[in-house]
């Protein structure tokens, strides 16, 4: 069923979606806060996480912001979570990435830095966008690489549908 659903998602993306047959475990590496304090990817309780990495130096990246907040404003009710990572080296501060994102029609999306890119590293990206999604056990299900039209009506269904099919799936490694 997921195959089929894969389709909706791969056609409204210029990138490739793998959702995996066993949930993966996730680094243990900290993400900065706009704060200052850190959480982890496995720290979202009880939300499926659609964790977006970024580049502020990426045009489809940029492209794909106002598509994002309209993607995290359809599913927020859902226990869905979108949230946007990008390297820390990008930014002099969390003010001016909150600026960015407000001029590029992302004003209320949650959003967090990686220092020195070391968790996008321990997952194996190297490219923006390129998209984590995680199960509410705080397990990887799937990636998907490239940008999608995340606020049309079947990607935010297809993003439900497979919450729905793996959130309670426990790694069985």
């Amino acid at each position: 069923m997921l195959s089929i659903l894969g389709i909706g998602l791969a056609a409204a993306s210029q990138g490739n979606v793998n959702i995996y047959d066993t949930p993966r475990e996730l680094p243990s590496r900290s993400l900065m806060r706009s704060d200052g304090t850190e959480i982890k990817l496995t720290d979202f309780d009880d939300d499926f996480v659609v964790a977006v990495f970024w580049s502020r130096h990426c045009m489809p990246c940029i492209k794909e912001l106002d598509d994002l907040q309209e993607c995290a404003d359809k599913t927020a009710d859902k226990g869905i979570k979108v949230v946007l990572i990008s390297p820390s080296h990008e930014w002099k501060s969390s003010e001016e990435q909150r600026e960015f994102l407000d001029r590029f029609g992302a004003e209320k999306m949650d959003f967090y830095t990686d220092r020195k890119s070391d968790l996008a590293a321990d997952l194996g990206i190297f490219t923006s966008p390129n998209t984590v999604l995680i199960n509410k056990q705080g397990f990887e299900i799937g990636r998907l690489r490239g940008a999608a039209k995340w606020g049309d009506d079947r990607v935010v269904e297809y993003i439900s549908r497979i919450k729905a099919e793996k959130s309670d799936e426990f790694n069985a490694n």
